[in-house]
C-alpha cells in the first residue's frame, strides 16, 4: 500500500505530511508540484483539489485528501503521534488550530515573501505581520513553560504542526533568541526517532 504525496520541497505545509509518513514507516512516493509556475492551478490538479494547493495526498484507495493537518490527522490514527486519552488528543487539536490560525497566518506567511519572493509583504501595515507572529511565539513558549510538547508528556502531531514553519521562523524575519523554551523543544523535537528536515527526500 503505497502514498502519493503531491508537494513542493520547500513548504512547510508540505514537510508536515512528508515527516509523518517517513516518521511513521510508511510507503509514499513525492510528487513534485511547482505552486510558483502554476502547477498547482492546471485542470489535471484542480480535478484532485479543486482548492488548488498542495500539499495533496492520494491515499491507497485512490482517494484523496488535501489540508496538510487533516492529513496529519489521518496518518496519525492509531498510532502513538496522536494520544489515546480524550483531554490529551483535545490539546493536539486545540495546538493544531492555533497553528492555523495564529502562527501560519503570519510566521508562514512572512518566510513566504522574505524568503521565497524576496520581498517585503504586502500588506497596509507591514509591522503587524511581526507583532502577531511574535504574539504567537510568546503563546509558544509559556505553553513549553509547562511542558516538554504541546500535548504534554509525549510528541504528537502538534509538534509536527508547529515545528514546520517555527524551525525556519528567521527566514521570515523572526528571531527565537528570546524564546529558550522554543529552542530546546525544537531540539527535541527533532530528536524523535525517523525525523527528517525539510531538505529531506525519499
Amino acid at each position: 500500500m503505497t502514498y502519493r504525496l503531491y508537494h513542493m520541497q520547500s513548504s512547510g505545509n508540505c514537510w508536515k505530511p512528508r515527516v509523518a509518513l517517513h516518521q511513521l514507516g510508511l510507503d509514499f512516493e513525492l510528487v513534485d508540484v511547482d505552486i510558483m509556475k502554476g502547477e498547482s492551478r492546471t485542470e489535471a490538479f484542480m480535478a484532485r483539489n479543486p482548492n488548488g494547493r498542495v500539499p495533496l495526498l492520494e491515499l491507497p484507495d485512490g482517494r484523496f485528501l488535501a489540508e496538510s493537518n487533516a492529513m496529519l490527522a489521518y496518518l496519525a490514527e492509531g498510532t502513538d503521534l496522536i494520544p489515546a486519552d480524550r483531554y490529551a488528543r483535545g490539546l493536539v487539536f486545540q495546538w493544531m488550530f492555533f497553528e492555523q490560525y495564529s502562527h501560519e497566518p503570519y510566521i508562514a506567511v512572512a518566510r513566504y515573501w522574505r524568503h521565497l519572493e524576496g520581498k517585503e509583504p504586502p500588506e497596509a501595515v507591514p509591522g503587524q505581520i511581526e507583532d502577531r507572529g511574535y504574539t504567537a511565539l510568546r503563546v509558544m513558549e509559556q505553553r513549553l513553560a509547562e511542558a516538554p510538547f504541546f500535548a504534554g508528556d509525549t510528541y504528537s502531531i502538534a509538534d509536527i504542526a508547529l515545528y514546520a514553519y517555527t524551525h525556519v521562523a528567521h527566514e521570515g524575519g523572526f528571531s527565537l533568541d528570546n524564546f529558550p523554551n522554543i529552542r530546546a523543544w525544537l531540539t527535541r523535537t527533532a530528536a524523535t526517532p525517523r525525523f527528517v528536515g525539510m531538505d529531506w527526500r525519499p
